[in-house]
C-alpha cells in the first residue's frame, strides 16, 4: 500500500483530498494536528482528543520529549505512544525550530547545534544523525529531518547559506534514517523540510533537490515566522509548483483559520500550530461567524449557548457568560473548555474543506465562509 493516495484535486484550484496509510492508522487529509509538545495536547484529556475533537493525528516534539522524560524512559515504555496511551499517528517536529530560539544560549556549527537545556542548564548537543536516533526512540509515524530555521526577516545571502546548509544536514539525516531499522514494531516515515526564506528562487532550489529525493512525503518550514502574509501564501505556491502531486505536502506553524483554508487552496494537506489551544487559553475562540474574545465585558451577561454552531460538547454544555466568569476567576476549566473548542473546530474546518473538495465546491465554500471567519463578534 502507498503511504498517500490522493483522491480528488479540486477542478477549480489546488486543493486536494487524500489519505495518509500509517501503521497507527489512516489519516484523511486536509488535517490539522493538534500540538502535544512535551507529550500531552495542553489542558486536554486524551478522551476529548479521540472521541470529542477526534484528532486523526497529534504532534510531539522532539526537543522538550528529549529534555524530559528523555529517551530511555520513552523506550522503557514502548514508545511515545505507549507513553502517553495515544493509539493514532504521531508526528515529531526535529526540534531544530526550538533550539534555533535559543539565541543566546545556542552555538551553531556544521556538526550541528550545541545548546544549554532551558531546565537545567545542562550543554547538549542536536546533530542530524543523534536527532533521527532520539526521534527512532520517540517512535513517531512521521518524522522531521533536522533543519536549520532561517528568520523571515533575513537577508538573501544569510537564507541561502541556512538553506544550504539544511541540505547538507538532510543528506545525514537519510543517511542515518535510511541505515538504522524501525525501534518498535511498526514502520516510520522521513519527511524532509523545505527552506529558503521568503526568496522565490531558493524556495524553487530547495523544492527540486528535495523531490528528486523521492521520499515519502514533504514539509515546508520557515514560513510564518515573520513575513508578511502575502508572501507566506507566494513561497506555497512556488514549492507546490514543484513538489511531486502524489505525495503529501505539510506546512509547519500555520496557522489561523482563514490562513489554512489559503494554504489547501494552494495544495497544502497537513498543518499544525499552537494557536487554538493558545488562544484558547488566552480567552479567544474561533467560530463559522468570527472571532470571539471572552474576556470581553460584552459577553458577561450573555447566557446563550458558547457556539451555538459548534461540534464540541464544550459548546452546547456552558454559555458565554459561564466561560467569561471562568477565564476570569483563572479557573482550570475555563481554559480547558475554550482549547477544546478551538481544535473541534479547527478539526470541523478542514473536515468540511475536504467535504467541499469532494463535492467539487470547494472555492465558493472557502470565498463564502473566508471573510465570515476573520470578522470580530
Amino acid at each position: 500500500m502507498a503511504f498517500f493516495d490522493l483522491i480528488h484535486t479540486d477542478s477549480n484550484t489546488l486543493a486536494r483530498a487524500g489519505v495518509v496509510h500509517t501503521d497507527h492508522g489512516d489519516i484523511e487529509t486536509p488535517i490539522f494536528m493538534p500540538v502535544g509538545t512535551v507529550g500531552t495536547v495542553k489542558g486536554v484529556q486524551r478522551r476529548f482528543l479521540e472521541e470529542d475533537i477526534n484528532a486523526q493525528i497529534i504532534l510531539g516534539n522532539t526537543y522538550h520529549l528529549y529534555l524530559r522524560p528523555g529517551t530511555e524512559i520513552l523506550h522503557k515504555a514502548g514508545g511515545l505512544h505507549r507513553f502517553e496511551g495515544w493509539k493514532r499517528p504521531i508526528l515529531t517536529d526535529s526540534g531544530g525550530f526550538q533550539v534555533f530560539s535559543l539565541t543566546d544560549i545556542r552555538k551553531m556549527t556544521e556538526e550541528g547545534v550545541q545548546f544549554s537545556s532551558h531546565i537545567d542548564g545542562r550543554k547538549l548537543m542536536f546533530t542530524p544523525e543523534n536527532v533521527m536516533d532520539i526521534q527512532r526512540e520517540i517512535g513517531a509515524d512521521i518524522m522531521m529531518a533536522f533543519d536549520e530555521c532561517c528568520p523571515g526577516t533575513a537577508d538573501y545571502q544569510y537564507a541561502k547559506k541556512s538553506m544550504e546548509r539544511t541540505h547538507r544536514w538532510l543528506d545525514r539525516c537519510i543517511q542515518r534514517f535510511d541505515s538504522t531499522p524501525d525501534v518498535y514494531d511498526y514502520k516510520q516515515h522521513l519527511f524532509p523540510i523545505v527552506q529558503g526564506c521568503v526568496y522565490p528562487e531558493l524556495r524553487q532550489e530547495a523544492a527540486k533537490r528535495l523531490r528528486d529525493l523521492d521520499r515519502d512525503g514533504y514539509a515546508i518550514g520557515g514560513l510564518a515566522v515573520g513575513e508578511p502574509t502575502e508572501q507566506m501564501y507566494d513561497m506555497i505556491e512556488v514549492v507546490n509548483d514543484i513538489l511531486p502531486e502524489n505525495k503529501p505536502r505539510y506546512l509547519m506553524g500555520v496557522g489561523t483559520p482563514w490562513n489554512i483554508l489559503e494554504a489547501i487552496e494552494r495544495g497544502v494537506d497537513m498543518f499544525d500550530c499552537v494557536m487554538p489551544t493558545r488562544n484558547g487559553r488566552n480567552g479567544m475562540i474561533f467560530t463559522q461567524n468570527g472571532v470571539m474574545n471572552l474576556r470581553n465585558k460584552k459577553w458577561e451577561d450573555d447566557f446563550t449557548e458558547l457556539d451555538p454552531c459548534g461540534t464540541s460538547f464544550v459548546d452546547h454544555h456552558y454559555t458565554r457568560a459561564y466561560v467569561r466568569h471562568l477565564i476570569h476567576a483563572q479557573e482550570m476549566l475555563g481554559l480547558e473548555v475554550l482549547s477544546i473548542h478551538n481544535l473541534a473546530f479547527y478539526l470541523w474546518l478542514v473536515g468540511e474543506a475536504r467535504k467541499n473538495i469532494l463535492a467539487g465546491d470547494f472555492k465558493s465554500w472557502k470565498d463564502d465562509i473566508t471573510p465570515r471567519l476573520m470578522q470580530r463578534m
